[in-house]
């Protein structure tokens, strides 16, 4: 299938690994001479990304300087891909409510929802100009609030709506917005047994390799496996192309069946 959108421009946060990184990669694969920005710059994000910027997202000013190096890296921004989330999992508790201070609840929201906020308002006028495209990850706890960390789910269902407002605001500027929402995705925040896996993993008294094995039937996949980040990287590159001239507005979950209302 031809996406239409080779010698395009994009911006992805968050890009140096997992689900970023496989946009990344997806989006040059196409043509596109993607600007990578992560805090961390990796090997694999140099050889996919037409330009890299080592960036810390979770504040104002590095969202919106990130814009300008990008659009001075490749000339302008066609599309914006807000994938940076999650979070430093040893910086964060996974107690309840009564367990997390302010602190967690401001760094949580500040990576997870302003981070997009912030830079879709230095983007917009780029992608005005070029009729552009915007996809934000999201996730599918922003449906169904996940124990912990505390504040995630209550960030993802806030930038979901942020999401939908966008695309209200800006479909007739020719602008089009939709989210990508996945379950469990098989990237380094599960995969790497030194991070949040690892600790959920600690947290249920079970190895790191029971706690991947269990997972599809723990949290009701129907597929029975976990996603990989090149799928959600198809579906995001789909979103952002031709063939995807008047899907504008919405939620697309890709999670193997988790959740189970229509």
């Amino acid at each position: 299938m031809e996406l239409g959108i080779s010698g395009k421009t994009a911006l992805v946060t968050g890009a140096s690994r997992g689900i970023g990184l496989a946009i990344t990669q997806a989006l040059a694969a196409e043509g596109v001479r993607v600007v990578g920005a992560s805090r961390t710059i990796t090997p694999e994000l140099e050889k996919a990304a037409a330009a890299t910027v080592s960036v810390d997202l979770s504040t104002r000013g590095g969202a919106t300087a990130v814009v300008d190096q990008a659009v001075a890296a490749v000339g302008g921004i066609d599309f914006l891909v807000n994938n940076v989330g999650a979070g430093d999992p040893d910086g964060m508790s996974l107690g309840g409510i009564l367990d997390v201070g302010d602190e967690q609840w401001q760094r949580v929201f500040d990576l997870n929802l302003f981070s997009a906020v912030w830079t879709t308002r230095a983007a917009l006028p780029n992608l005005l100009e070029r009729k552009g495209a915007v996809v934000n990850i999201s996730s599918i706890n922003a449906r169904v609030p996940t124990g912990s960390p505390v504040g995630y789910a209550e960030a993802k269902a806030a930038l979901t709506q942020f999401s939908k407002r966008l695309s209200e605001e800006f479909a007739a500027h020719g602008v089009r917005v939709n989210t990508v929402s996945p379950g469990v995705v098989a990237s380094p925040l599960w995969t790497d047994p030194n991070g949040f896996g690892g600790r959920v993993a600690d947290a249920f008294g079970v190895t790191h390799a029971e706690l991947l094995t269990n997972i599809p039937g723990q949290f009701g996949i129907a597929s029975g496996r976990i996603t990989t980040p090149e799928e959600v990287a198809d579906l995001v590159a789909f979103l952002l192309s031709d063939r995807a001239a008047n899907i504008n507005g919405a939620d697309h979950v890709i999670d193997g069946g988790t959740l189970k209302a229509a």
